[in-house]
C-alpha cells in the first residue's frame, strides 16, 4: 500500500511538473509574440512619422507593378502644384465626408453593410494606409492591419498630408501612380494645370484604372465625371474642403 501511494504521489508530481513546463512554455510563446506585435507596430510608427515629412519612396503595388511591366510612370509633385479642383474631385468620388471623420466613414460603412457590399466604405485615409504600408488583395489579416493603422496615420498625419500622399501615390493607369503622370500621359499637362473636366475623369476611373479610361473615357465614365464636377461643386460650397485647402 504504502508504495502504491508513492508511485501515485510521484506520478502527481510529475504531471505537475510536465503542466508546469507547458505553461511555462506557452508563456514564452505568447510574450514572444507580444513583442513581435509590439516591435512591428514600433516600426510602422516610425515609418507614420517619417512619412509625415519624407515622401514614401515607393509601395508595394508600385513595386509589383514595375516587376510585372518593367517599368512605370510615377512623379511626385507636392499639393501645392497640383490642382485644387483634383483634391476636390477625388474626395466627392471616394470619400465625401473626408473632412468629418477620424479615419472611418461609419455612415458608409453602415450603408454599405445594409447594401450587402462593400463599396463605398473604404475612406481616403484607409486607402492611403493600404497603399502607403501594406499590400492590395482582400483577407481579414490586411483589413485588420489597416483599421490598426488607419488611426494612428489620422492622428500623426494632417488631413492635407494625406490627399497630398493618395494623390501620388494612387493607381492612375496601368503602370501611372499619381495624378502628375496621368495628367501628362492623357491631358499633356501638368497636375497644377489640370482644368475641372480632366480633374473629374481622372477621379471617375480611381475604383478601376485598368479597366477605365482617362484619355478615352466610355459614356459611363463620362457620367460618373460629371457627377464628381457636381459633387466637388457642392464641397466647396458647404466647406467640407476647409481640412485641405489652404
Amino acid at each position: 500500500m504504502a508504495k502504491k501511494a508513492a508511485r501515485k504521489t510521484s506520478g502527481r508530481k510529475k504531471a505537475k511538473k510536465s503542466t508546469t513546463r507547458q505553461s511555462g512554455f506557452f508563456c514564452r510563446i505568447g510574450r514572444i509574440v507580444s513583442r513581435v506585435v509590439l516591435g512591428c507596430l514600433a516600426a510602422v510608427l516610425a515609418l507614420i512619422l517619417v512619412y509625415s515629412v519624407v515622401n514614401p519612396p515607393v509601395t508595394h503595388t508600385i513595386w509589383q507593378e514595375w516587376r510585372r511591366l518593367g517599368k512605370v510612370e510615377r512623379e511626385w509633385v507636392p499639393i501645392e502644384e497640383i490642382a485644387p479642383i483634383m483634391a476636390r474631385s477625388v474626395v466627392a468620388a471616394e470619400d465625401a465626408n473626408f473632412c468629418l471623420h477620424w479615419g472611418f466613414d461609419v455612415t458608409a460603412i453602415r450603408a454599405a453593410l445594409e447594401d450587402g457590399s462593400g463599396r463605398g466604405a473604404s475612406t481616403i485615409s484607409q486607402q492611403v494606409v493600404k497603399n502607403v504600408f501594406l499590400w492590395q488583395g482582400r483577407s481579414w489579416i490586411r483589413k485588420a492591419l489597416e483599421t490598426t493603422i488607419t488611426p494612428m496615420v489620422e492622428l500623426v498625419w494632417s488631413k492635407r498630408r494625406i490627399i497630398e500622399v493618395y494623390l501620388n501615390v494612387a493607381e492612375t493607369g496601368e503602370g501611372v501612380f499619381g495624378v502628375e503622370a496621368v495628367a501628362r500621359q492623357s491631358f499633356g499637362v501638368a497636375a497644377a494645370d489640370l482644368s475641372p473636366v480632366q480633374a473629374a475623369r481622372i477621379a471617375a476611373i480611381l475604383p478601376s484604372p485598368r479597366k477605365r479610361s482617362v484619355r478615352d473615357p466610355s459614356d459611363r465614365t463620362r457620367r460618373r465625371a460629371t457627377a464628381i464636377l457636381d459633387g466637388a461643386a457642392t464641397i466647396r460650397a458647404d466647406g467640407r474642403d476647409d481640412c485641405f485647402e489652404d
